[in-house]
Formats: C-alpha cells, structure tokens, sequence
C-alpha cells in the first residue's frame, strides 16, 4: 500500500483526489496538506498548514501537489530532500526547473512524475501529437482557458510545446521573431514552438495541436470542463503507483500509458 500525502486537498483538483485515494484499497491517505482546515482532519487524514510541516510530522512516501505555481518548485525540492517521491500536478513550472527536479531526485534516488494535465484524453493527445510531430514539418498550437486562468500557456501546452519541440523544430518560411509589425501576434515560442493563448469566457481547458503537410492539415485536440477534477483521479493514481518505480523524472503521463498488445 502506497502512503499518500495529499497537498491542496481542499481545492477543486485536490478534494476530489483525496476522496479518491480514502477510497482506494491501493493507497493509504496519511496527510493532507490545506491551510484553510489544518488542524483538522480531511477524508480521516490530519491536515497540516504546510508541506514542511507534513514532512515533520507524518510519515508517507509520496507527495500529490495540487497547489500554486508560485511553491510547487519549493513543495517538489524539500520533499526530495527528505527521500520522498512527488507526483506533480500543479502547472508554471519551466524547463529549467524540471531539469533541476531531475537532478535532485537522482542524486535522492527517488522518483517524481510531472504532467501538465493528469486527464487520460490530454495524455492521448500528447501522444497522438508526438507522434504526428515525427512525420510532419510544420506545426503550432492553439491553447484556450478561461479568463482567470494566471499561467499562460497551461500545463498542457507548454509541456506539449517542449516534447513536440524535442521531436523536431517546426518549419517556418518567415521566422516569428523577425514579423514585421508585432511579431507578439504570431505568438510565444516554447522550445522553438509557436504557442497561442486565448483566455475568454466559455473556455475551459482546451489545447490543439496543428499539422500541415502540403494541401493536407491535421487537428488534434483535447477539450475538457476544468470545473470537474473527476477526468484527473485515474491518471493520478496511476502515477501516485508508478512514482515508486521510478528514479529521476519522468515527465508526461502518456510515458505511464502501455499498450493493451
């Protein structure tokens, strides 16, 4: 049995997941992490007001965060640091960052799992993308949320961006930093990828990766309602199991996916 720390496990994402975990007969909820109810218990497990202070104070082997770009890299290194492994959940992390993660976690020789979206249809159309990215040249993605939404891109896109662009660099006839006019309405570039983020009422989460190849395109995408955290319990337990057999990082939760032959 694999024993849980839950972090923001009384959010939107984090509830719904902590329900999930007192639930499963695979896992044991030893702690939660939320300031709003520390000092109390939350689905039957004591709630603490800080990371630090689970750390101290309970004993489990993996951290779940779902919490705030602005303390993820502190909640990811201090727990590595004290020999645990960490599934995370919550986005703004760059490139850098998760290179430094993975060098903490295999000088610990603990493991961690990061994806930019835990849902099992996002993690198909990372797939499917990389995929698509191997044979076509040319390629951009479109990333919609709504408006509050305060990381720009997502998760999703950008972690999307960075894997397509390790695949290969799209193909441009006029490179985007040298539009005239305002070269900021082709778009950011992650990993040599153009990405662009719209946030407007009646999105959700939305991401769509674009191919062109010739007089032919292909659209993949992936379109979810942030207002349920249901789509994200399967794919977090999945790495909150797998997390224990792992070294390092590993980065995406289509690389947790096998297939059934």
């Amino acid at each position: 049995m694999v024993r849980i720390c839950m972090a923001g496990a009384t959010g939107l994402s984090g509830s719904t997941i902590a329900a999930a975990l007192a639930a499963d007969d695979r896992f044991d909820l030893m702690a939660c992490v939320a300031r709003s109810s520390a000092g109390k218990t939350v689905h039957g497990a004591p709630c603490y007001a800080t990371v630090a202070e689970a750390l101290e104070q309970a004993e489990f082997d993996v951290l779940i965060d779902y919490t705030h770009p602005d303390v993820i890299l502190d909640h990811t290194l201090r727990t590595i640091a004290a020999g645990r492994r960490v599934v995370v959940g919550t986005s703004g992390l760059t490139a850098a960052e998760y290179a430094e993660v993975d060098a903490a976690a295999r000088k610990a020789g603990v493991g961690v799992v990061a994806s930019g979206n835990f849902s099992l249809t996002a993690a198909l159309m990372t797939r499917f993308s990389l995929m698509a990215a191997e044979y076509l040249d040319w390629f951009e993605i479109i990333d919609y949320s709504r408006p509050k939404k305060t990381d720009a891109p997502t998760g999703t896109a950008r972690e999307l961006a960075e894997r397509m662009g390790d695949v290969k660099k799209p193909a441009y006839e006029v490179d985007p930093a040298t539009v005239k006019g305002e070269p900021g309405l082709r778009g950011g570039t992650v990993n040599g990828v153009q990405v662009h983020s719209i946030r407007m009422p009646s999105y959700s989460a939305t991401v769509t990766s674009t191919f062109a190849s010739g007089n032919s395109r292909l659209t993949i995408t992936h379109d979810a309602d942030s207002h349920s955290a249901d789509i994200l319990v399967p794919g977090t337990l999945l790495a909150a199991e797998k997390v224990m057999e792992i070294t390092g990082l590993l980065r995406g939760l289509d690389n947790l996916l096998q297939p059934s032959r």
